[in-house]
């Protein structure tokens, strides 16, 4: 029989997406193991990818034959060949650079450049990383995204798990830049990866996290000037510490309306306390929970946004704010506290 006529007994489109199938495919649509070790010979038309996958030709495999390859191999359950072929990739998740090429990381480039390609599988699962698949055991396997008809891992964890072997400290802040600068998830989702992962005692991940968020604060604090500016709101004093008379701080505030009792806090995670995960102890999530409270109890208002809400809604945060000064008129008169530059 030849090469031809082997690949047209295959029921299946001869393009890129089925050149590569695992024994049990090849199987199911009639390739026997005396055909399939024939073709796979020295001159042969095809080749083994991996062990129990192959790939319909021969040469050097395309990025996405090969995450194929790599995802065939790993998500092969053992002893259960009909769940081999009705779920290909099993439990597999495609996940470090392999994911974040995926996911379009201009910092990684096409999946065909990369050495190594990593994937999740369960703990459980006694497989062995060979050639350019490296297996990553996981009792937390992630809820994968599909791109391109392939389960990746999100944003957020592929990061986490790329990074996990990097040690050059650019790379790292390239990495972390670019998830959150080019829009691919949220930094606070990112931070509780890391911590999640153990990497955020790692100098050189921390310090990739503490610029990110120094420049994402920044950032929402020129989006908060302009907000209150295009809005027409009165003009409030900006950055500003706030104490009582003679006693303890109340902390900063990004801005104060004094004649109102009006505070505006950016808080960068309000519903998750990522900020102790990066070593700011005390001034992390609960303690901006106590600050927030304590003032509310003094009589000041405080009006939590998030960086998101004001780049992406802040039409609407501006309504917030107005609102909350137009009710100040209505309040009991505040505690007198003293109002610092920082």
């Amino acid at each position: 029989m030849t090469p031809h006529t082997a690949l047209a007994a295959l029921p299946v489109p001869p393009d890129v997406r089925d050149r590569v199938l695992s024994a049990a495919q090849l199987r199911r649509y009639g390739v026997t193991g005396a055909r399939l070790a024939a073709h796979c010979r020295a001159g042969g038309p095809w080749q083994a990818l991996l062990p129990g996958v192959y790939l319909l030709r021969r040469g050097v495999p395309p990025g996405e034959e090969l995450l194929r390859g790599v995802l065939l191999y790993a998500g092969r359950p053992p002893g259960r060949e009909r769940d081999a072929v009705a779920r290909p990739y099993g439990d597999a998740v495609l996940t470090g650079a392999a994911a974040l090429a995926l996911h379009g990381f201009a910092s990684v480039g096409p999946p065909g450049g990369l050495g190594v390609v990593d994937v999740l599988v369960p703990g459980t699962r006694r497989l062995r990383s060979t050639g350019r698949a490296r297996i990553v055991r996981t009792s937390a396997l992630p809820e994968p995204v599909a791109v391109d008809g392939l389960p990746v891992a999100p944003v957020a964890r592929a990061v986490a798990d790329a990074v996990e072997g990097v040690t050059d400290p650019g790379a790292v802040r390239l990495l972390v830049a670019e998830a959150v600068g080019g829009g691919h998830c949220d930094p606070a989702a990112l931070v509780a990866e890391l911590e999640r992962a153990g990497l955020l005692r790692r100098p050189r991940v921390l310090d990739a996290v503490e610029a990110l968020l120094a420049e994402g604060r920044s950032r929402a604090e020129d989006r908060l000037y302009g907000l209150v500016y295009a809005s027409g709101l009165p003009d409030p004093l900006w950055n500003v510490d706030l104490r009582l008379p003679g006693g303890p701080g109340l902390g900063r505030v990004d801005a104060y309306w004094p004649d109102h009792c009006v505070a505006v806090v950016l808080d960068a995670s309000p519903a998750s306390p990522t900020d102790t995960a990066v070593g700011a102890g005390d001034t992390g999530w609960a303690a901006r929970v106590r600050q927030r409270e304590h003032l509310e109890r003094l009589g000041i208002t405080v009006v939590p946004l998030t960086p998101r809400k004001v780049r992406d809604w802040p039409e609407q945060q501006a309504v917030v704010v107005r609102t909350a000064l137009s009710a100040a008129v209505d309040r009991e008169p505040p505690a007198y506290v003293v109002v610092l530059p920082r």
